[in-house]
């Protein structure tokens, strides 16, 4: 490892340190030192911090450090339940939930629980010793307390070593400490229950398959970058009927609704010149889904490979292309508080082979995971804007910030 890296990683260091001390509780400080020799080793350029040292999303999922691993090249035969669980030949992989629920007298909440591996080398441990691992594992949990105007955001590190965190496929389960996803059910997949619960804000859910997966992309082969193996294999469950428990402090709330799973495994995804993204997973009436993916460079503009997904209510795939097909305008933005970070807030989308013309919104402004790494992650919902067919929904959104790039023209 070049000197020049081992700088960049350590500019982490005291964000961590501070983030140690405003709540984070031990699982921060624990899982310090192996966040930050996750970020030593990405060896990302100009673009690998943010202005306060934390390390930046973007980077992680650039194309550095690629030897060694597995990368995304082709289409490939998805195998159920075994890819459910983990791909450890590739640097980095995700398990995402989100979900929109009712409670009793429709009270909303939104939630979100992703599992995050992260290789730190290729090649297992060389150490005989039980704590050596060569993967390292982040999660993050959240809940949006619609109705009372809250939003809850909760981060932990483990080493993938004695029994801390992991993933296996038979019988499904992933983890880290005592949040998990895990397959309640015979076939070891379904139904799946999650369960999180941190500082007085719990979930306790069950997820039923809903449809079957959806192959994104190619065959389950998602082209980020324009460079052969920048590339994720991914698929999606998109409409999950889920129901349990949610706890917000003294309230304990039984819930039902829809969840969204997200499954992603990859080596290296963005190029250089992509500066973020902006990610729609809706579910809509009549059980129709709507995904899109805005691969966003640096002067805000979309890259040519952002496209959308339209699932249809018997679980039919097509993909969408960008500017023709599915378009994306951002109404409005919004500065957090917290980081002065700008996120566009409020977009029409258009769907012309369905006459959709959809304005989707934030159900709070304030969703943003100021955590190890800080994005925007929240519920959204979705109506009619202009003259289109009537349509209303919810989903979810994921954005990284803008910066000082302009927001896209309408």
């Amino acid at each position: 490892m070049s000197p020049a890296r081992r700088s960049r990683g350590a500019a982490a260091l005291p964000w961590i340190l501070a983030a140690a001390g405003r709540g984070h509780r031990r699982r921060a400080s624990r899982g310090a030192a192996l966040l930050l020799t996750l970020v030593a080793a990405s060896g990302c350029e100009g673009r690998g911090h943010h202005e306060d040292g934390r390390p930046s999303l973007v980077a992680t999922l650039g194309g550095a450090d690629t030897a060694g691993y597995a990368r995304a090249v082709e289409p490939r035969v998805f195998r159920f339940p075994e890819d459910h669980g983990p791909h450890p030949a590739f640097r980095t992989e995700w398990w995402y939930v989100t979900g929109n629920l009712a409670g009793e007298g429709g009270r909303h909440v939104g939630f979100q629980l992703t599992f995050f591996r992260y290789a730190l080398a290729p090649d297992p441990p060389a150490s005989s010793s039980p704590w050596a691992t060569s993967q390292a594992w982040m999660a993050h949990f959240a809940v949006t307390d619609t109705d009372r105007g809250a939003f809850h955001a909760f981060e932990r590190f483990a080493r993938g070593a004695q029994d801390l965190a992991g993933a296996r496929a038979s019988p499904f389960r992933v983890w880290l400490e005592d949040w998990m996803l895990e397959g309640v059910g015979a076939d070891a997949a379904f139904p799946m229950r999650l369960s999180a619960e941190e500082d007085g804000v719990a979930l306790d859910l069950v997820l039923g398959a809903g449809k079957p997966p959806v192959l994104q992309g190619d065959a389950g082969l998602s082209r980020k970058g324009a460079e052969p193996g920048n590339a994720s294999y991914y698929y999606s469950h998109t409409r999950m009927p889920t129901r349990g428990t949610v706890i917000l402090g003294t309230d304990t709330l039984a819930v039902r609704g829809t969840a969204w799973m997200d499954r992603e495994w990859s080596t290296s995804v963005l190029s250089e010149g992509q500066t973020g993204w902006d990610w729609f997973a809706l579910q809509l009436d009549e059980g129709w889904e709507l995904m899109v993916y805005a691969l966003r460079t640096g002067d805000g503009s979309a890259h040519a490979l952002s496209e959308g997904v339209l699932v249809d209510p018997d679980g039919a795939k097509r993909r969408l292309a960008w500017g023709s097909e599915v378009v994306v305008e951002p109404l409005d933005a919004w500065t957090s508080p917290t980081t002065g970070v700008r996120y566009p807030s409020r977009w029409r989308i258009l769907v012309p082979e369905r006459n959709w013309d959809l304005q989707v919104t934030p159900v709070l402004e304030n969703q943003e995971l100021d955590l190890a790494f800080r994005y925007w992650e929240g519920a959204v919902r979705v109506m009619s804007y202009g003259e289109g067919a009537p349509v209303a929904g919810r989903g979810y959104v994921e954005l990284t910030g803008y910066g000082d790039a302009p927001l896209p023209e309408r």
